[in-house]
């Protein structure tokens, strides 16, 4: 097993595109449209407003997860670990490293939309001790959206 190795990314680096083709077809299976139609700029990630984060594991992404800011808050996005890589605990790595990058920019909670097709994304945030909030974000009021924060 090749060692993995957490970075910050740009947003637009190709490697990061090709990886996030891959976290919209995903979505596009579940849930069936385009996947995701929430509105996301290039610059959305980019400090002191957020951060983007991948796991690299010498060949290729494997994962990646990223933050906005959401007034004090900062909201998680993209969070994905590609279906080779999973299993591995990257998911809760790429969690942590997230809350930690907004806790050093000064937000006070982690917030976040997901839906109820995405068990094993649900699992994992019940577990690292997100709790419902009320909804928020673009799929605010849709059928199944899920929205979950973490004080930091």
């Amino acid at each position: 097993m090749q060692e993995i190795k957490f970075r910050q990314a740009d947003y637009t680096e190709p490697a990061v595109r090709a990886l996030l083709a891959d976290v919209v077809a995903e979505l596009s299976e579940r849930y069936g449209g385009s996947g995701d139609d929430t509105p996301i700029a290039d610059d959305d990630f980019a400090p002191p407003n957020g951060a983007f984060f991948v796991a690299d594991d010498g060949e290729r992404l494997v994962a990646c997860a990223a933050w906005r800011r959401h007034h004090d808050d900062a909201e998680l996005k993209r969070m994905y670990t590609a279906r080779s890589a999973r299993g591995r605990g990257l998911g809760r790595r790429m969690l942590a490293t997230v809350e930690e990058s907004a806790r050093a920019a000064g937000c006070r909670r982690v917030i976040l939309e997901t839906g109820d097709r995405q068990p094993e994304a649900v699992a994992l945030y019940e577990s690292a001790g997100y709790v419902r909030i009320e909804d928020f974000g673009y799929y605010k009021g849709e059928e199944g959206v899920l929205s979950y924060g973490k004080a930091l």
